[in-house]
């Protein structure tokens, strides 16, 4: 299901009713859940979101998201978890077990098929007909698929174990799983592997290797394709951690012997170096003396953000402190780096820094920082920077100046430059010699300029008219159009004029200002990386929202009157011409919020 991009209609943050029968929906989906589980699946007081997307089939789904990982899936009103969940409770669903190199094919949005199935001597997990089930690899229990029992578990013994054994919905490695952290599986060892043989049945390795080759054959069969599924599990088992290696390779990160260090660590000790090392950057090379009182939310929010590392993300929430105000203190106490004063109630700043702390001194700037790029632009792995179009003005002829083209074999929606327009209505006018001989900055009307270009009411009024004047009201009655050319692709030439970005601001209950953002998709900017390189810039919630009327369009709607950031973000980093943005002069001065 999600082995193709799919796209997002809404993300918004779950309310206090719904958030309780999420938590009574899935208690009784997965009775085996505790309460305490349960809670920390759902927790009360931590951000949670419900996310609207349309996989590539056109299916609806709803899926649950915490702490950026998506937890559940609700596919026709039933709850899927996710591998982030499973990898947490591996038991949580009965499991089938295959071979690594099988993983691959189901990534690739096959379904898993029975003569894949290693089959344990405890036999295989009794399972209806749709039932929700797992998929895990030998020698891991950690599930990497998630799907629906294609038979009951009689039935797939009835068959010989051929045909189709689970329907795969959702696998680690696919789009699914990237829209999460990308983690990879713990390791889990699989006790029915460890000491008993790979089948677990106690056979003896020449009959291990006769069931591997039948295994081989039948699976051959099944796919249809020249490579087997059941090559050397130590293999196999490489071939997925190098799998992973390479997905962790592939964000920016550290230098190898750092990356080993962090795969060691956990993540909320990975984000409480990542606060450290942005706060002392902050104070080294961002705040100045004169600044001071600094009230810690714009610290915050100019300085520590903008010293975050290229790909990755500052998330508070997600450190042992879970508060700026907690870690402020940690650092005044232990460190004695800063003096956090509450000046006026309820709001703190930072009235102090130790500019000769040794820890503060010894501390190195990385010298790939970017200061500008790494809070603003969030355009993922792989992707290449933004370059904005050229956008240039052409003209179609339409049936009324046909006559006047004929001449030049250009007929009836035929799309030119201006310059050629002009090109073409010179020659014509030399060639049938209209220019005045007394004025030569006047054309001679004949029959055919005064049936494409005057009015009814002109026409026996004008008899000449100035070049300037000649042309400005040939292009004037033509079919205006315009092509767009982006870097590495076909022109795009469409009629009427392009749309401009729009940037308006809407009142939403209790007077609160909203700012909207339309038509980003005109230029090829993804919403969902302008919404969150506007989130990282104002720190404000952001939502996607479908435009009535407007197929495959949204727009970003994100908390306040941020004109002003919009404009900075649009034309400083995106580099959009000022002429295609409608709506920077309802900025507020100074850019404050409101």
């Amino acid at each position: 299901m999600f082995a193709k991009p799919f796209r997002v209609k809404s993300n918004t943050v779950i309310k206090g009713s719904d958030r309780r029968k999420l938590k009574a929906d899935i208690s009784a989906a997965f009775p085996s859940l505790s309460a305490d589980e349960l809670s920390e699946l759902v927790p009360n007081k931590e951000e949670l979101n419900v996310v609207k997307i349309y996989a590539h089939k056109g299916d609806a789904v709803t899926l649950y998201v915490l702490h950026k990982n998506p937890l559940f899936f609700e596919l026709e009103k039933r709850l899927y978890p996710t591998v982030y969940v499973l990898w947490r409770y591996p038991a949580l669903l009965p499991t089938f077990r295959t071979w690594p190199p099988v993983l691959q094919k189901m990534i690739g949005g096959a379904d898993l098929m029975l003569p894949g199935v290693v089959v344990p001597s405890s036999g295989l997990p009794d399972v209806k007909q749709g039932d929700c089930c797992a998929v895990t690899v030998v020698s891991n229990r950690a599930p990497v698929a998630v799907g629906t029992a294609a038979v009951s578990s009689a039935e797939m013994h009835s068959s010989g174990m051929k045909g189709r054994g689970v329907c795969v919905l959702h696998t680690y490695m696919d789009n699914l799983w990237a829209f999460g952290d990308k983690s990879g599986p713990p390791s889990l060892p699989d006790a029915e592997s460890e000491g008993q043989g790979v089948y677990g049945d106690g056979c003896e390795a020449d009959e291990e290797e006769e069931e591997k080759e039948e295994v081989e054959k039948c699976v051959e069969e099944e796919w249809g394709s020249g490579k087997t599924v059941t090559d050397q599990v130590c293999s196999g088992t490489e071939e997925l951690s190098l799998a992973e290696q390479e997905e962790e390779k592939g964000e920016k990160g550290n230098e190898e012997e750092e990356e080993t260090q962090d795969d060691l660590k956990t993540p909320q000790e990975i984000m409480d170096t990542l606060l450290v090392q942005c706060f002392l950057h902050a104070l080294k090379s961002k705040v100045k003396k004169s600044e001071l009182p600094l009230l810690t939310s714009t610290f915050l929010r100019n300085h520590m953000f903008s010293c975050c590392p290229s790909g990755k993300q500052l998330d508070i929430k997600k450190s042992s402190y879970k508060k700026l105000s907690k870690f402020l203190h940690t650092m005044q106490q232990q460190h004695n780096l800063v003096r956090v004063k509450e000046l006026t109630k309820g709001v703190e700043s930072i009235v102090e820094v130790d500019w000769k702390n040794p820890e503060l001194r010894s501390f190195s700037v990385p010298e790939e920082m970017d200061s500008e790029a790494a809070p603003v632009q969030d355009e993922g792995e792989g992707q290449t920077p933004y370059h904005p179009p050229e956008i240039t003005t052409l003209y179609s002829v339409s049936a009324r100046l046909e006559p006047l083209f004929l001449d030049a074999n250009k007929r009836k929606g035929t799309i030119l430059q201006p310059a050629e327009v002009r090109s073409i209505v010179t020659e014509y006018v030399k060639k049938n010699e209209l220019v005045d001989e007394n004025n030569k900055n006047y054309v001679t009307i004949n029959p055919t300029l005064c049936d494409c270009l005057l009015e009814k009411s002109e026409y026996q009024e004008i008899e000449s008219l100035k070049w300037d004047d000649l042309f400005s009201r040939t292009l004037g009655r033509m079919q205006e159009c315009y092509q767009a050319v982006f870097p590495g692709q076909a022109p795009i030439i469409k009629k009427g004029h392009i749309e401009p970005i729009d940037i308006s601001v809407a009142s939403r209950g209790s007077n609160k200002k909203v700012t909207l953002i339309k038509n980003l998709e005109v230029y090829h900017l993804d919403p969902a990386v302008v919404a969150t390189a506007l989130q990282h810039r104002v720190q404000a919630s952001s939502v996607l929202q479908p435009i009535p009327g407007a197929k495959d369009k949204v727009m970003v709607q994100i908390q306040g009157n941020q004109i002003h950031q919009v404009g900075s973000l649009l034309l400083d980093h995106y580099q959009i011409p000022r002429k295609y943005i409608q709506g920077l002069d309802k900025a507020l001065k100074g850019g404050k919020k409101k």
